[in-house]
């Protein structure tokens, strides 16, 4: 309860300083518009970004292909808060983690050949994600790592496997899982070095790490096999397989990294989202495909983000109280 009345005195402070600029206006004209109080920037993949249709449009002209959507949760939390932080998104679609820290990335837009071409791919290269953080930076939220562990080569892996296979057995984890624990070690290691990294360019900054939300159900049984607005042809065993050896094992390592770098707060979203994964009636993830054409490969969906939006909202009023 204290956390909620927390974030409605801020909001209400955010609403008297807008009011405050209004009232001169009737002495001496239009007035700049009063400065946020906090700096905030948003790094991360396309499950920040936003990335497909599904959530929202692209707000970004003339576009650089990390795909930023206008419903994705950075866009809607300043919407929510607007006047209160100063928002600087830079999280880009297919980031990895070295994205962040400080390796330039080839932004791919929407260029999934042979499915999609995009017709301004190439695009140039976009810098390092922490180059946006600096001395003055108060807040900064980041959510990255299914790139660094491979999660887009698993889902692209294992529907050809459990073709192959008939729908039958683990094919996808019998042919991969041997590498997924030395893959979850580099995404821990890297997620350290992003942390010191980020603290060394912003010493005052809070910073909040978001995991990743509820993909696939615990009811493995409620995914239709062939369904290509659910998993397609991923079988039901290496189903469960990604979520318990893979999923539920990555965001354990965002949540808790294994160095000694200062501490950020860790903002989960599975847990409020386990009953909204790709499978189920109102799902906040989309599946391979979004009805009736769009290409979404497994993303979150406007209502993810809202939901997103709704966790990281509270922890950034948090931290700043």
């Amino acid at each position: 309860m204290a956390r909620f009345r927390t974030r409605l005195a801020l909001l209400g402070s955010a609403a008297a300083l807008t009011v405050g600029a209004v009232v001169p206006m009737q002495f001496a004209g239009a007035q700049p518009a009063a400065a946020a109080d906090y700096q905030w920037v948003a790094l991360g993949d396309s499950y920040t970004a936003g990335v497909i249709q599904a959530a929202g449009d692209p707000i970004d002209y003339p576009r650089d292909g990390c795909e930023r959507t206008d419903r994705s949760y950075p866009q809607v939390i300043d919407r929510d808060l607007s006047g209160l932080f100063d928002l600087t998104n830079v999280s880009c679609g297919a980031a990895t983690i070295e994205n962040v820290t400080d390796e330039a990335q080839h932004p791919i837009g929407r260029h999934l050949p042979p499915i999609i071409e995009d017709p301004d791919y190439p695009f140039p290269a976009v810098p390092p994600q922490s180059e946006a953080v600096d001395g003055d930076t108060d807040v900064i939220t980041v959510g990255v790592g299914g790139n660094t562990l491979g999660f887009a080569d698993l889902l692209a892996k294992c529907p050809q496997l459990g073709g192959e296979s008939g729908g039958e057995g683990t094919p996808c984890k019998d042919a991969l899982g041997a590498g997924i624990q030395a893959r979850l070690d580099k995404v821990s290691q890297e997620y350290d070095r992003m942390l010191t990294v980020l603290h060394q360019r912003a010493p005052k900054a809070k910073i909040l790490t978001v995991g990743y939300p509820t993909i696939i159900p615990k009811d493995t049984a409620k995914c239709g096999y062939g369904d290509l607005t659910q998993f397609g042809t991923i079988t039901q065993g290496d189903l469960d397989w990604l979520r318990q050896d893979v999923l539920e094992p990555l965001n354990k390592a965002i949540e808790k990294p294994t160095g000694t770098q200062e501490a950020a707060s860790f903002v989960d979203l599975y847990t409020s989202s386990q009953d909204h994964s790709v499978c189920d009636h109102t799902k906040w993830v989309e599946g391979f495909v979004t009805l009736p054409d769009q290409m979404s490969f497994v993303h979150p969906n406007a209502l993810g983000h809202r939901n997103a939006a709704d966790h990281v909202e509270e922890a950034m009023l948090n931290a700043i109280s």
